[in-house]
């Protein structure tokens, strides 16, 4: 008996111990002894989750911008990151093909911009659509967010909710914003960014276009095409585990 009482402590020599992380160590939660000198202690930080949201809807729209799982506390974004959310949003290949079918759309019928008909100013039609994009994010997931430090993501309510409950959550995100510090406030961030992109509009668009009538419509249209991009953002993975048997 007494000689296992002096060899239990022997028993950590030449072992190998892994942790997760170092609050194990700190803590002390360690199984039997603590290490002896000829212990080895390798730690393994935890990997990170991904900032952004990497799944596309239907397998093709980005949907970088939304937080799929809110059931834990989510870490906001620093500046840098905001910037970067603006960036991959604007450059992504999906996005710059939607400006391609905006300016067909508006050429088809010498919609705004009222540029004209004719293959260059359709060229114009992409080159504004393109810059439009750009601009509202810009001002509202770059300049906007930063300086209010509001979180330009969209924060799933997830299937815990009823469907109701749900459709009016997402068109309330439109207005209604996460600060960096997890309370809610007025959404400036989003609809100052885009009056901001659509104000700056008038340096590239024809003068038939720079009215007051004009960009009021083009608000309302970018609103109403933000709170479709909600929908499908907060029923999504829904539908895609339902269908697609996707966790």
């Amino acid at each position: 008996m007494l000689a296992a009482l002096f060899l239990a402590p022997l028993a950590g020599i030449g072992q190998t111990i892994e942790y997760a992380d170092d609050s194990a160590l700190m803590a002390g939660q360690l199984e039997g002894a603590w290490p002896t000198s000829d212990a080895v202690l390798r730690i393994e930080p935890v990997k990170p989750a991904p900032v952004f949201n990497e799944d596309r809807i239907m397998g093709v729209m980005p949907d970088y911008q939304t937080v799929r799982d809110t059931t834990h506390w989510v870490a906001p974004l620093s500046a840098k990151e905001k910037w970067l959310l603006a960036a991959k949003e604007t450059a992504d290949p999906f996005n710059i093909a939607t400006a391609f079918l905006t300016a067909a759309e508006s050429q088809a019928g010498n919609e705004t911009p009222k540029y004209g008909e004719g293959w260059p100013n359709y060229g114009r039609r992409v080159y504004a659509a393109q810059l439009d994009f750009a601009a509202q994010n810009f001002f509202s997931a770059g300049v906007m967010a930063t300086i209010l430090h509001q979180d330009p993501r969209y924060f799933r309510r997830g299937p815990q909710s009823r469907f109701f409950v749900r459709v009016l959550y997402s068109f309330r995100q439109l207005v209604a914003a996460h600060q960096d510090s997890g309370r809610l406030a007025f959404n400036a961030s989003n609809i100052g960014g885009m009056a901001m992109g659509i104000a700056a509009s008038n340096l590239y668009y024809p003068a038939a276009s720079r009215n007051g009538t004009v960009m009021v419509s083009r608000l309302w249209t970018s609103m109403m095409g933000g709170a479709v991009g909600n929908l499908m953002s907060e029923f999504w993975p829904d539908i895609e585990q339902k269908f697609f048997h996707k966790k």
